[in-house]
C-alpha cells in the first residue's frame, strides 16, 4: 500500500498573525486525521512554499500526495497556480503518486459560519438591515458567480433586505463602491461580512475604512473574518478525505 501523505496550501498573508492563524487551523484538522504524513506550506508571502511542503512530503516517505487548497473557492489560485506549481515540483520526483483535491468551495456549513459572525456583533438587525458582502476578489466569471450564490444562501437564513456583493481586488463593484452604495441607500443598518478566512492586510484595510466613515448615514457594523471555527475543520476535513476516495479533485 503506498504511503499517504496529505498537502495543506494556505494562502500565505504578509501579516504574521494571518500565518499563525492559518497554521493553527490546519494543525487542528490534522489532529483529527489519522494519515500519517501531514504538511502545510504556503501559495505566496509565506514560508514553506509548494517546493518545500512537497519535498517535506517526499523526505517522510509520501508515494501519494493529496493536495488541500485550503482557499474559500476555486478562483485562478486553485484552477492554475496551484496545479502548474505542484505539476512543476511534481517532475522532480516521478515515483509519487499526485491529487489536487477542491478548496472549501460553497457549503451549508460556511454559511452558518456567517450566520453565527453576524449574531456575534450582538446588534439585531433591524426590518431594513442590508448586509455587504465582501469578497477577496477575482478575474474568474466562476468564482464571481459563487460569492453571488453565497448571498442568496445568507439572505435565505438572515432576515436582511439585501445583501450585496463587492470585492477587495480585481472585480467590480470594488469595496470603495460597495460602502459608498450602501451608504446612499435606505438601509438604517449595513453589516459587512468579510469572506476572508483569516486576518491579513486586506482585512486590516477594510478596519479603517469603516471606523474612517462619517456619521449621519447608515450604521456600519464590520463582522469578523470567518477564522477558525469547528465547522471549518469540518468542511476541510470532508475535503481531504473525499481526495483521497476520489483520486483526484
Amino acid at each position: 500500500m503506498k504511503v499517504k501523505a496529505v498537502l495543506y496550501i494556505c494562502h500565505g498573508s504578509r501579516v504574521k498573525e494571518g500565518r499563525n492563524q492559518a497554521l493553527e487551523f490546519v494543525n487542528k484538522c490534522k489532529e483529527e486525521l489519522s494519515y500519517p504524513i501531514q504538511e502545510t506550506c504556503f501559495l505566496e508571502l509565506s514560508e514553506p512554499d509548494i517546493f518545500g511542503g512537497i519535498t517535506a512530503c517526499v523526505k517522510k516517505g509520501a508515494l501519494e500526495i493529496v493536495v488541500i487548497p485550503v482557499l474559500l473557492l476555486a478562483a485562478t489560485h486553485v484552477k492554475k497556480d496551484i496545479p502548474n506549481e505542484v505539476e512543476r515540483v511534481s517532475k522532480q520526483f516521478p515515483w509519487v503518486t499526485f491529487h489536487i483535491g477542491r478548496p472549501l468551495g460553497i457549503h451549508d456549513k460556511l454559511i452558518s459560519v456567517i450566520e453565527e459572525r453576524v449574531m456575534e456583533m450582538n446588534v439585531s438587525p433591524r426590518k431594513d438591515a442590508s448586509a455587504l458582502l465582501v469578497g477577496r476578489g477575482s478575474s474568474d466569471p466562476d468564482t464571481l458567480s459563487d460569492l453571488d450564490q453565497i448571498a442568496n444562501r445568507i439572505l435565505e437564513k438572515i432576515p436582511f433586505q439585501k445583501v450585496s456583493v463587492c470585492y477587495l481586488a480585481a472585480a467590480n463593484p470594488t469595496f470603495d463602491e460597495g460602502i459608498k452604495q450602501a451608504q446612499s441607500g435606505n438601509n438604517s443598518q449595513v453589516f459587512v461580512i468579510p469572506y476572508l478566512l483569516f486576518t491579513g492586510i486586506l482585512m486590516k484595510e477594510m478596519e479603517q475604512k469603516i471606523s474612517s466613515l462619517e456619521k449621519g448615514g447608515p450604521d456600519f457594523y464590520l463582522c469578523h473574518y470567518l477564522g477558525y471555527h469547528k465547522l471549518l475543520i469540518d468542511v476541510l476535513k470532508e475535503r481531504v478525505v473525499e481526495a483521497f476516495e476520489g483520486g483526484s479533485g
